[in-house]
């Protein structure tokens, strides 16, 4: 835990002049790169008077800078704190994609004899809306629109319910992830081949497809933490 200080994220950064013109583009990069590297713990607070301080600039740029780092899946808002630096557990993150992989492959198999034309269009606009690059904040949303469209028509809601929590939860974990380590982990052309599967009716082919997509993601992000982890 980051000490309960002030002045803690002055000290980490030390004090950085900033010309004002290219404020806000500097304050992002830098708590980004201070974020992901780990120099700044997990639940650190973010204050605006205090990244004013260090970058010898006004509230303006520091507060468009958080709402820039938000967007990224980097700062969170949390009730009566503020932006902080996002708490992302390694084993939380890992287990979030081992519970998907036991829920989401019975309800893709019962829902896709059941899909219709509207659902496999929704599903297909939401793969071009993340082709088109979309800000971080927007792909989570869109990634979990793609899944959840092809799962809709399972006829257990429960089921639906339970998929629908993990995949807020690994929403904010995708867009962490995709912002360390790249949009092209987004694996679209596993989307497309789960996709294709659904529109031809082939159930047990869609099925292999999306066991594959969720466990690569899972080796992928663990294998990061491990690699992360100072132990």
């Amino acid at each position: 835990m980051p000490p309960k200080r002030s002045t803690y994220v002055l000290d980490t950064l030390g004090s950085r002049p900033t010309a004002v013109q290219h404020a806000r583009t500097v304050i992002e990069d830098t708590l980004a790169e201070a974020i992901l590297s780990g120099d700044l713990a997990s639940g650190t607070p973010l204050r605006q008077a205090e990244l004013a301080e260090v970058f010898g600039v006004s509230r303006m740029p520091v507060r468009e800078a958080l709402l820039a780092l938000t967007a990224r899946g980097l700062v969170d808002n949390v009730p009566h704190k503020g932006a902080v630096v996002i708490s992302v557990d390694a084993a939380d993150v890992v287990n979030t994609y081992r519970i998907r992989a036991m829920l989401e492959p019975e309800a893709l198999g019962g829902s896709i004899p059941l899909l219709d034309p509207d659902d496999l269009d929704h599903a297909r606009e939401c793969l071009l809306a993340m082709d088109g690059e979309p800000p971080l904040a927007d792909l989570g949303r869109l990634n979990s629109e793609f899944h959840l469209s092809l799962y809709r028509r399972h006829p257990n809601a429960k089921l639906l319910k339970l998929i629908a929590a993990e995949l807020d939860d690994e929403e904010r974990y995708l867009r962490f992830h995709l912002a360390e380590l790249g949009t092209g982990q987004l694996a679209q052309d596993e989307h497309r081949q789960i996709l294709e599967h659904a529109v031809a009716r082939e159930v047990q082919q869609a099925v292999t497809v999306l066991r594959q997509h969720i466990s690569a993601a899972a080796d992928t992000i663990e294998m990061y933490f491990r690699q992360r982890s100072p132990n």
